[in-house]
Order: C-alpha cells, then sequence, then structure tokens
C-alpha cells in the first residue's frame, strides 16, 4: 500500500498496530486491549483526515497509484461479459481509450473510457492516459454502434487531458474532439458519465457528455491541472494548492455549480480503500439512473441533454 504525505499518522498508526498484533502472537503478553486502543485512534484519525481534505489533496487522491482504473471498474462490473472492440477503421487502435460491449445482469451496455497503466510498461503502452484523436474516433464509432443497435453507452472519464503531441495535431485532435460533443448530444440513446479519476480538459470532455454525469467524491474535473494553472499564473509549480482551490475543481464545486448531476461517495480512504465498495456503488448507480433514463423517448432524451447544457453558465445578476 501507497501512502500520500497527508495519510502519514495513518500509515504509522497502522505499522503500530501491525506490531501490537506480532507481540501478541509471538508472546504470552495480552495485548488486545492496546490493540482496541490502538484502532480507534485509526478510525478517529482517518474520519478527521478524510473529513478535512483540501482541494490538492483531493486531486492527489484522484491519482493514487493504486487506485482502480476504467478496465478494473468494467471487469469487476460486468465479469466475463465485457468484449472489447478496437480500431477506429481509420489510423489505428489507441491504447489510451478502451471500449467495447458489456452486460449487467440482462441488460447489455456499451461501456468507454480512458485507461491508464500501472507500472511504468504499461503507462507507456497506455500513453499515461492521453488519447489521440483516433481514440476519440474509436469511441464515437462505438457511440453510434450503440445508438444504431439501441444501447445505453456508460463512459469513465480519468485522463490528465488530450495527448498534444505534434502528431495528434496534424490527424486533427481539436476536431476529433469537438465533433465527439457534437455527437454525444444529440446520440439517441442514454448516457451515462462517471468521472473517476482526473477529469482534464478537452481529454475528459471528449466523452464527458451526457444525460447523467457523476463524480466520484475524491476526483477532478477543470479545463486545466492545478500544476499548468500554477506555471500559467505564477510561472512555477509551487503554487498548485492555491490554483487548486481557486480552480473550484472538486466534486463538491462541481455540484454547486450545477455542472454535474450527482457525487458518488467513496469508502474513507478513497476508491483504492475499498476497491469492492466502490464497484458496487458504481454498478447500482448504473442501475437507477438507466432505470430512469429508459423509459424516456429518443426525442425526449436528447430535448433533456441540450436543455440540461444550455442551463449552464446563465447567470441572474
Amino acid at each position: 500500500m501507497e501512502y500520500l504525505d497527508f495519510e502519514l499518522p495513518i500509515k504509522e498508526l497502522e505499522e503500530q498496530l501491525d506490531k501490537c498484533m506480532v507481540i501478541g502472537e509471538e508472546s504470552d503478553v495480552d495485548v488486545s486491549e492496546t490493540c482496541k486502543q490502538i484502532e480507534k485512534k485509526l478510525a478517529e484519525t482517518r474520519k478527521d483526515i478524510y473529513k478535512n481534505l483540501t482541494a490538492w489533496q483531493r486531486v492527489q487522491l484522484s491519482r493514487h497509484p493504486n487506485r482502480p482504473y476504467t478496465l478494473d471498474y468494467i471487469k469487476a462490473i460486468c465479469g466475463d461479459t465485457f468484449l472489447e472492440l478496437h480500431g477506429d477503421r481509420n489510423v489505428k487502435d489507441d491504447k489510451a481509450m478502451i471500449g467495447g460491449l458489456g452486460k449487467i445482469g440482462d441488460q447489455t451496455f456499451m461501456f468507454i473510457g480512458q485507461q491508464k497503466g500501472y507500472n511504468t510498461k504499461t503507462r507507456q503502452y497506455r500513453n499515461f492516459g492521453m488519447a489521440n484523436p483516433e481514440g476519440y474516433r474509436k469511441a464515437l464509432r462505438l457511440m453510434k454502434s450503440a445508438e444504431k443497435f439501441g444501447i445505453p453507452v456508460v463512459t469513465f472519464v480519468d485522463t490528465p487531458g488530450a495527448y498534444a503531441g505534434i502528431e495528434a495535431e496534424e490527424r486533427g485532435q481539436g476536431e476529433a474532439i469537438a465533433r465527439n460533443i457534437l455527437e454525444m448530444t444529440r446520440l439517441q440513446v442514454p448516457i451515462l458519465v462517471f468521472i473517476i479519476g482526473e477529469g482534464a480538459s478537452g481529454g475528459a470532455l471528449g466523452i464527458g457528455v451526457g444525460d447523467k454525469v457523476l463524480m466520484l467524491e475524491n476526483t477532478w474535473y477543470s479545463v486545466i491541472s492545478p500544476e499548468s494553472c500554477s506555471s500559467i499564473l505564477w510561472r512555477s509549480w509551487e503554487y498548485k494548492e492555491q490554483a487548486a482551490e481557486a480552480l473550484k475543481l472538486t466534486a463538491t464545486d462541481m455540484k454547486k455549480l450545477k455542472l454535474i448531476d450527482e457525487i458518488v461517495r467513496e469508502p474513507a480512504g478513497g476508491a483504492h480503500a475499498n476497491r469492492d465498495k466502490t464497484f458496487t456503488t458504481v454498478k447500482n448507480k448504473i442501475l437507477s439512473h438507466y432505470k430512469q433514463l429508459e423509459k424516456l423517448s429518443p426525442k425526449e432524451l436528447v430535448d433533456s441533454r441540450m436543455e440540461k447544457y444550455a442551463q449552464m453558465g446563465v447567470f441572474n445578476g
């Protein structure tokens, strides 16, 4: 288990608890009372730390190396029913954007999302979760297939941004993202969007338009990362904490600004602290929201989606 700097008090208490248990096992000394006290202190410390997280600490949690990624969610939710589909039928298959068909119970869904790696080799293979234009075009191809067969779409957003290399620009990165936003606003099947980690800029928006947009508690959604914002405004990364606060990028801020529909609570310690509980929560959210959306006709779906986005940014002075 890896710990972030603000989680070190928890690490110390967990180590003390382990030592206490070892002493109890290796000797005849009764340490049960001491262990109980440490467990109580550990629970209190956990509660205090995660109850008062700053915006920057939530950004750190969203990037936690043990945090579950898109494929982890899909495999946990769909089991063996997931069939990955590849390629944009134009350039190549983008490994940073994955998608395919999967079942929850008897209902088929089209799952799409950015995928990060969990070690150096897989991070390079997945391009650190930064999709190229062919990734967004693959996502659009899968969404159009889903529309053709009346299959609802579920997207998982987790990206530090769309890839900004020369070759990405040459192949039309801006156009690919803009095309996806346009097509998603008028797709005639239900779309559920889950922000499960980082939701950075256009890279997130390219698969982020939906009837319901849900953010996990310790994630962020913004036009720019705190580090990049800090480097533009203060010419240094040192002010990333201030930038994170100013950007209003947390789930609570987004809900307050009515840019998302719901916050999905995470287990104490973040999504990685209890993966199974997180997967079950997300699965239940997919099913409950789909139950509401399947009652709407395609025209009602598109009209309500358009209306939702048209209302964003409206200011009554």
